[in-house]
């Protein structure tokens, strides 16, 4: 379990975890502060996939092809943030991806029923519904992450990074 960076003298990642914490926690020293940081570069970023495929592919196939495509590029931008930034992790490429691309379809899922109980059943509006499921999404995702897809088990013989800092220790 990774714990709030705090800025004490010693920081220690976990079993799997590069040693140095990277540019992101030179500013922001809590996991959970950087993870907000990159979901919302993410979002600006998934918004400009959208657009783009939207603007390229959905005069000829429709806007569910550009969902898709966008998904798919999101998905693969987002992936590279939060190993590099948030979660800093190294090894198991693939399978990081395979359960990061779960945790995300598991947000989607929840976000695909929940949206029309909240705007039909609850009779909100789609804008406000969507903000409510994003709180919760966004928990999904940030546990779902730091637990699942970039989780490493000392157990399973995950040998922690070296560590490009000199100073830190294990």
């Amino acid at each position: 379990m990774t714990a709030p960076l705090d800025g004490g003298a010693e920081h220690r990642p976990p079993a799997g975890m590069v040693g140095s914490l990277g540019p992101l926690f030179r500013l922001v020293k809590d996991q959970r502060i950087a993870f907000l940081i990159v979901g919302a570069i993410n979002t600006v970023v998934g918004t400009g996939w959208f657009v783009l495929f939207e603007l390229l592919l959905g005069p000829t196939f429709g806007y569910m092809v550009s969902l898709l495509c966008a998904h798919v590029a999101a998905v693969l931008c987002a992936f590279v943030l939060y190993r590099r930034f948030v979660f800093r992790v190294t090894g198991h490429l693939w399978l990081d991806l395979a359960r990061f691309e779960l945790v995300n379809l598991t947000s989607l899922g929840i976000n695909a029923v929940c949206l029309p109980l909240l705007v039909e059943v609850g009779h909100l509006a789609p804008i406000p519904a969507q903000l409510l499921i994003t709180l919760v999404t966004m928990l999904v995702s940030f546990f779902g992450h730091r637990g699942f897809s970039f989780r490493r088990s000392p157990a399973r013989g995950d040998a922690p990074a070296v560590p490009s800092d000199p100073g830190a220790t294990r």
